[in-house]
């Protein structure tokens, strides 16, 4: 628990600048999204890059006021892919973190843009053995977003230091 702390305290200050919006609302963040763009510099980005496709996440918020991710992509051999995450609560709306025992790093997760019916983008600091990246994504309530959504999101991963060449627009894909 201290590790993490001390991760939070680094991250804060690392990247204190990229702030949840303001007037953030949990349950305006419920529901299904199809997640249309992602962009960091994470050195095992560039390798998978050109073999991700759009998946889907299940957001929905829990009575304590946390949100629990549930993430699903389907594979090329047919089978599905899933991840979950309890994200938790900070004191800051719109700003979560959580520890991913799957990768084995800790996440600072903020929304900074929102319109429920829409898109959301989600800015995640991802620390691991103490180095931190920035993850960037795009979501969708609907596989097709427009093209200045995807130019707003292609600016904001240029402004937090994501290289162009690691900002993608994910191919649809199937559901799993």
């Amino acid at each position: 628990m201290l590790r993490f702390v001390a991760f939070l305290l680094c991250a804060a200050a690392a990247f204190a600048d990229i702030m949840p919006m303001t007037g953030f609302n949990l349950d305006e963040i419920k529901g299904k999204w199809y997640l249309i763009g992602f962009a960091t510099n994470a050195n095992w980005f560039v390798n998978h890059k050109s073999s991700m496709k759009m998946g889907r996440a299940m957001l929905e918020p829990t009575a304590s006021g946390d949100l629990d991710m549930t993430y699903t992509n389907l594979k090329e051999d047919g089978s599905c892919w899933k991840m979950t995450h309890l994200a938790k609560k900070t004191d800051i709306p719109g700003q979560f973190v959580f520890y991913s025992q799957r990768w084995g790093n800790s996440n600072d997760m903020r929304v900074v843009d929102l319109k429920s019916d829409e898109f959301a983008i989600v800015h995640t600091i991802k620390t691991k053995d103490g180095v931190s990246e920035v993850l960037n994504k795009l979501y969708g309530r609907s596989p097709d977003l427009s093209g200045e959504l995807i130019k707003r999101f292609q600016k904001f991963s240029l402004d937090t230091g994501v290289n162009p060449d690691n900002i993608a627009i994910l191919p649809p894909n199937g559901e799993c």
